[in-house]
């Protein structure tokens, strides 16, 4: 999908006052939010009631249907304004179906919404987004987003990364005074800032309206069934002046050509078509919602469908995120590797890496904190000065050692073959120089760091790969840790890493390289970027799962961004879907979702489509010939309830596990043409035929209503095939609703309809004829691959 042009970034702002290091007082914040300088945007992962409302309601189609039953009320009879029981039931299912989905988004969204942590009252407090207000002192730490716009007042190391404002993914370092705007993210060392920008005057405001707001994704689902619905809408008019004439010129009488032509144009519309797509898509967010998935826009769901490839990281989905210290190999007997390792954990902001080698090694007594560098995945190594000690670096071997290093470096690569992830711990005796390696580093220790795999990785893997999903593992760590990983979880071709820094700038070749081989290492967040878009380049419809701020721009990229609940807030924040949960053995159940509703607003499609196919032809054959329309709204309502409208819900609503073919609106017309030709040919022969035989009009109707009604039962075997016996039990239904409409004399004389005795057996070879006609194209239409894919998944 598009983006959205960001927005320009605006100017320094003028100096404000400074917010006292202890925090404003809940008085200042109450005087505040008073005066609404508060950070309250509106953003939402729905739609508001009154838009609900407006988008099921006032649309091209009621407004057509509308006044098409004012004109029944008008000039018709009563019996024939049932199809505006049809219309105003559509827009209330549709609309009690979206806001279901609302209520489960909206809780959803609460529960997930990122929090900021402020000093008021000189004590730390976690605050909503929404209530924060101007003057506010805000807690960074790496990983958060910015929420506000502001000016920073402490910096320890404090880097921003500012790609979603220039496009420039290089950390920016950010030291007292420094201006810093919303929507960007801390990546690296900690700090403060005070906001000075809040709400509508933040620039994250519009950035996060671009990310986070419910709106309706293009689709070639959306797109095709809007382009036939422009189709039916310029036939409409033309229609209807050939109906009038034709109306006119057999009856003479303004009511009976008032409900010839509204019975024509309310079979020409395809009612339902748009509500079931929209309950589908309502229906796959809430069934998300039980899997604790939070669907940030609703269309995204058809987004899932057509991945067949998706991006993910090792740490957190092939592994459960954990780490945990697994052994200390030393290389120099002198240094004093436990202390340093302690000394270098020692540190507020520490990653999880850090964390658990501080679990392992306490805290020295004696080493004082000079200078420091934080971790950044750019660098992939973090270091510190401490007094008398020297400087203390921990990161990658192959980022952190020179070349000349060869022997520990070689060590370094068989130690990460076995699985685990391997860092250098170096030594050097002069300073830091601000943020490069200091010159003399000598390897002190290896550090032997273990993840445990989840216990649904493999099952997961082997899901994707049955299902034609090519997995690409995409990691910072060693290509040979991550590898061992890979293989241990059953990724097909993990066996054969690659390093990315040996990766090709070119497009192309990278697209080819991608194809090739699944698990990559030593990836920088450029390369992430560059690695979705040459997958794009290639046709590949791409999902890219991600928990950390490197993540944030290849999320943005990809075809569907996929964010890990206990993510940084930037991710959740660009995501198309959220895994509440963390677990990445709840994308299989995300995918199948995804085609389940596609597959099957394409069944319905057919039935939708076919119908106005054959009531647009046949209006025209019958308008050409001068002839009365054959229907009475009040007989298509009974054929597009029993045919089309119930079957078409267990159908949209049905398990279904076809994969996406793309193709969608040619696929639909192919289908739908032919077989609307037939069903319109077979009922204008029966039609005619009772005409000719000098029977009633009564009995010319029923009979056209007959034919109809049985050639469409078999347009829905013939979508629903392969038979069984729930399928059978729904075609068996509405053909027996049917038969129950004649045997009552007062329902029969309310549908006006009467058995054509004389020729019913004229009628009913007409549709035998009809039915076998539609056997063979279906026959011929599936030797040829062309006819839509058999409803598989429907439980037998």
């Amino acid at each position: 999908m598009a983006d959205a042009p960001a927005p320009a970034i605006p100017a320094p702002a003028a100096p404000v006052a400074e917010t006292p290091f202890t925090g404003l007082t809940s008085a200042q914040v109450g005087e505040l939010r008073s005066r609404g300088l508060t950070n309250a945007g509106g953003e939402r992962t729905s739609r508001s009631v009154a838009e609900i409302l407006r988008a099921n309601i006032l649309t091209r189609f009621n407004f057509i249907l509308g006044v098409l039953l004012a004109v029944i009320l008008v000039a018709g009879e009563p019996q024939d304004a049932l199809f505006g029981i049809v219309l105003v039931a559509n827009a209330l299912i549709g609309i009690a179906q979206e806001l279901r989905a609302k209520r489960t988004l909206d809780r959803l969204a609460v529960l997930s919404a990122p929090l900021v942590r402020v000093i008021r009252d000189g004590a730390p407090l976690d605050i909503a987004v929404a209530d924060l207000v101007a003057g506010d002192l805000v807690d960074l730490r790496a990983g958060d987003q910015l929420v506000a716009d502001g000016v920073v007042r402490a910096s320890a190391s404090l880097e921003a990364d500012e790609s979603l404002l220039t496009g420039e993914s290089e950390p920016v370092g950010k030291r007292a005074g420094d201006r810093l705007l919303s929507g960007s993210f801390v990546v690296a060392g900690s700090g403060g800032y005070q906001a000075t920008g809040v709400g509508a005057d933040a620039y994250a405001r519009k950035l996060a309206a671009q990310a986070r707001r419910f709106s309706l994704v293009r689709s070639e689902l959306t797109d095709g069934i809007n382009r036939i619905l422009r189709y039916v809408t310029w036939a409409i008019g033309p229609v209807a002046v050939l109906l009038v004439i034709s109306g006119w010129h057999a009856h003479g009488n303004v009511r009976q050509v008032a409900s010839g032509t509204v019975a024509a144009l309310v079979g020409m519309v395809p009612q339902g078509l748009v509500l079931l797509t929209s309950v589908a898509f309502g229906v796959a967010a809430v069934t998300l919602a039980r899997r604790r998935v939070l669907v940030q826009q609703l269309p995204a769901v058809e987004g899932l469908a057509r991945v067949d490839v998706v991006c993910l990281d090792k740490t957190g989905t092939l592994t459960d995120g954990s780490i945990a210290f697994d052994s200390l190999i030393r290389l120099d007997g002198q240094a004093q590797d436990e202390a340093a390792l302690g000394a270098l954990a020692d540190d507020e902001n520490r990653n999880a890496t850090l964390a658990a080698v501080g679990q392992a090694f306490p805290p020295p007594e004696g080493w004082s904190r000079q200078a420091a560098v934080p971790f950044s995945s750019a660098r992939k190594w973090s270091a510190a000065s401490f007094a008398g000690q020297g400087t203390w670096v921990l990161g990658a071997a192959e980022m952190v050692l020179p070349g000349s290093q060869q022997e520990q470096l070689s060590q370094a690569a068989e130690l990460a073959a076995s699985g685990r992830r391997v860092l250098v711990l170096a030594r050097a005796a002069g300073p830091l120089d601000g943020e490069s390696l200091p010159q003399g580093l000598r390897a002190a220790a290896f550090v032997l760091l273990a993840e445990r795999l989840r216990p649904d990785a493999a099952e997961t893997i082997a899901y994707f790969a049955a299902q034609g999903v090519a997995l690409k593992v995409i990691s910072g760590d060693s290509p040979l840790t991550v590898s061992a990983v890979a293989v241990r979880a059953g990724l097909p071709g993990a066996d054969r890493p690659v390093d990315a820094r040996d990766l090709p700038e070119d497009p192309g070749a990278l697209g080819r390289l991608l194809e090739e081989h699944s698990v990559f290492g030593r990836v920088t967040p450029h390369q992430k970027q560059a690695m979705v878009t040459a997958l794009q380049a290639r046709g590949h419809t791409v999902a890219m799962t991600g928990d950390g701020v490197n993540d944030v721009l290849a999320l943005k990229l990809a075809d569907i961004g996929i964010a890990m609940g206990s993510g940084a807030a930037a991710t959740r924040a660009v995501a198309e879907l959220v895994l509440l949960d963390s677990r990445f053995a709840t994308l299989p159940g995300v995918v199948a979702e995804g085609r389940r509703v596609t597959a099957n607003i394409e069944r319905v499609a057919n039935l939708f489509i076919t119908k106005t196919v054959w009531a647009t032809l046949l209006a025209v054959a019958v308008g050409a010939t001068l002839l009365p329309y054959p229907f009475l709204p009040r007989h298509l309502t009974i054929i597009d309830t029993l045919a089309i409208g119930v079957p078409s819900f267990f159908l949209a609503l049905a398990p279904n596990t076809r994969r996406y073919v793309p193709g969608f609106s040619g696929r639909v017309l192919r289908f739908a043409i032919p077989a609307g030709s037939i069903i319109a040919a077979a009922t204008f022969a029966a039609y005619a035929l009772a005409r000719s035989r000098g029977l009633s009009l009564v009995q010319q109707r029923t009979a056209a209503t007959l034919v109809t009604l049985i050639l469409s039962l078999c347009v829905l075997v013939l979508l629903a095939a392969p038979l069984t016996w729930r399928r059978i039990v729904l075609v068996g239904a509405a053909a027996a609703g049917f038969a129950l409409l004649f045997p009552v004399p007062v329902v029969r004389r309310f549908y006006e309809l009467q058995l054509p005795r004389s020729g019913l057996a004229i009628t009913l070879a007409v549709a035998a004829l009809g039915a076998a006609a539609l056997a063979g194209f279906w026959v011929l239409s599936r030797r040829r691959g062309r006819g839509p894919p058999p409803a598989d998944g429907w439980p037998a």
